[in-house]
């Protein structure tokens, strides 16, 4: 039998926001969730990519950007300074609060507007990020920062989603570092079709497996 994963909750930042760290035995690395558009910790889709990170040996923190009253606000929820630098909060508090994870390697895993967030964090701090991924993101928010990113970057998006992947593409062409762009057919933004959401969990576990692992302290 598997060793159980550890799940704590954690309060972040000066703002105490909610987070829920799950850490596996002997983790490879960890994984912060930059959910966009007004989401929180509890949107089910990074949940369950958390979930498949998880059983690839992967640390996970998924955690609030945003207070209540400032993620019914849409100006904030597109201030990308502002989610940046609450991302960068996270990291620092969970290092702090969890110093037994400071050694890990660390990936950002960034949706809608929190995947311009993770690639101006990673082109901020480039020793401290080692991969992120977008999901339906929209990396052409932070489109200046794109050529300083370091870190390998997996942009997937939507087959259907056609405004998005045309930002993508012109994203992915700005992206200086070693860089993919995984289309999933079928599917739309949010990818609710079945089997679509399976299938971007999947490309994003491979990933960072792959990117995260080969900097893990032996």
């Amino acid at each position: 039998m598997k060793p159980a994963i550890r799940h704590d909750a954690l309060t972040l930042g000066p703002l105490a926001l909610p987070g829920d760290l799950a850490i596996p035995p002997a983790p490879a690395g960890l994984v912060l969730f930059v959910h966009g558009s007004g989401s929180s910790r509890l949107s089910p889709r990074n949940r369950y990519v958390a979930e498949v990170l998880q059983r690839h040996g992967l640390a996970t923190l998924l955690f609030d950007l945003l207070t209540a009253d400032e993620a019914d606000d849409r100006r904030k929820v597109f201030d990308i300074d502002l989610l940046t630098h609450r991302v960068g909060d996270a990291l620092d508090a969970v290092l702090h609060q969890r110093p037994e994870l400071a050694a890990l390697p660390v990936g950002l895993f960034g949706a809608s507007t929190g995947a311009a967030a993770a690639l101006r964090l990673a082109a901020a701090r480039p020793q401290a990020i080692a991969a992120v991924v977008s999901r339906g993101g929209r990396p052409d928010l932070a489109l200046h920062e794109l050529p300083r990113v370091q870190a390998p970057t997996l942009l997937i998006v939507g087959g259907n989603d056609d405004v998005v992947l045309e930002l993508n593409r012109e994203a992915l062409a700005a992206l200086r570092c070693h860089k993919r762009l995984d289309v999933v057919p079928g599917a739309t933004h949010l990818f609710e079709e079945p089997g679509t959401l399976e299938t971007a969990a999947r490309h994003a576990a491979e990933w960072f497996v792959e990117h995260l692992r080969k900097d893990a302290p032996r």
